[in-house]
Formats: structure tokens, sequence, C-alpha cells
């Protein structure tokens, strides 16, 4: 395995977005299982835009300006949705002691649906696999599914390693009202600049 390849998906992976906010809300709200599961979601979420870059829609969609920017304002709206929601005291952040108040499902498909109104991915899949596949290569299809995969498990290995240091924090939240406060708006503002990022992104 290209050790540069490793490096480079792992800054990537790490680097704060989308898919770390969703999973730390998850860990933090509803505790550690539930941020695996959330991390889950958001790692089968990157998989529409690794067959996108396999088959050659991401190069449809980098060429479609309608397509990209269709794709890129429902994921701006839905990141100003999740802002709104996350503020009120029984959204995504509502953190309890009696337990979850959503089930795996409903927290694999948010996640999911994350990651999938994103057409970054796609272009980013598009521009960064094929670095790593070089012209003599025999098969680079499978080549390219390798390398999408070890990009998704370090995904979800460096996504569950968020979650689990959210629910780590989970008891102390509970106990001071006034700080899930401050942690509900942080997220609102983190989830409105993630969506003005995106509203700014071009092809």
């Amino acid at each position: 395995m290209n050790i540069e390849f490793l490096i480079t998906s792992l800054i990537v992976v790490a680097s704060p977005g989308t898919g770390a906010l969703v999973t730390l809300a998850a860990g933090l709200s509803r505790g550690a299982r539930a941020s695996v599961v959330a991390a889950l979601g958001c790692t089968l979420g990157i998989l529409p835009h690794m067959l996108a870059a396999i088959t050659g829609l991401a190069a449809l969609l980098h060429a479609s300006a309608v397509a990209f920017e269709a794709i890129k304002y429902a994921g701006v709206a839905y990141l100003l949705y999740m802002a709104w929601t996350t503020l009120k005291i029984d959204g995504p952040l509502k953190v309890a002691s009696d337990g979850p108040t959503r089930s795996d499902g409903q927290v694999v498909r948010h996640a999911i649906l994350v990651n999938l109104l994103n057409p970054k991915l796609s272009i980013f899949f598009l521009a960064f696999l094929p670095q790593f596949v070089g012209p003599g290569v025999a098969r680079p299809t499978l080549l390219m599914v390798e390398l999408s995969l070890v990009f998704m498990a370090m995904t979800f290995a460096v996504f569950v390693a968020y979650g689990f240091f959210a629910a780590s924090l989970r008891d102390h939240v509970l106990a001071k009202p006034g700080v899930l406060k401050w942690i509900r708006r942080s997220f609102a503002a983190a989830f409105v600049g993630l969506g003005v990022k995106l509203a700014f992104v071009q092809r």
C-alpha cells in the first residue's frame, strides 16, 4: 500500500467536516454506541461518491454545472436545516440520561444523507484516486476500489475515535445544562459555516 496515499487519506479524514460533526453530536447526545452507528452511516455515505468516481459519473458531475449546483445547494439547505434543528432543545443534540431518542436506522440515514449531498466528495475522488493509480497498472479499476475501501476504513476508524471522545464527555454535559446550550450554539454555527463554505465551492 502506498504510504503517501495513507498519509494523505489520514489528513483528509481527520480534518474536521460535516461527517465528523455528525459523529461527535451522536456520541455527545446518545453515547458511544450511537457514535459508532453514525460513523458507519458517514462511511456508507462515501460509497456513492466512490462508485461515481470509478464509473466516470463524477466526471459528468464535474462537467455539468446544473447537476453540480443542484446537488450543492441541496447540501447547503440540509446543512442549514441541521443548524436550525441543533439549536432546538429536543433536536439532535438532546442529551438525556434515559437513553437514545432516535433509532439506529434514523441515525444511519441522516449520516448517509449528509455525505450524499456533498458533490465535492465525488470531485475529490475523481482527482484523488487517479494520482495513486499508475499508467502501467494492469487492473486500475480494481486498484481504485481497493484504495477507496482503505479510505473508507480509515474514515470509520477516525470517526469512531471522535465519537468515543465525545461520549466520554457526555456525563459532564448532563451535569451542566449551561454547557449544553453553548455546545448547541457551537455545533449550529459550525453547520452554518460548512453550509456557507459549500455554497461558495466551485467545480
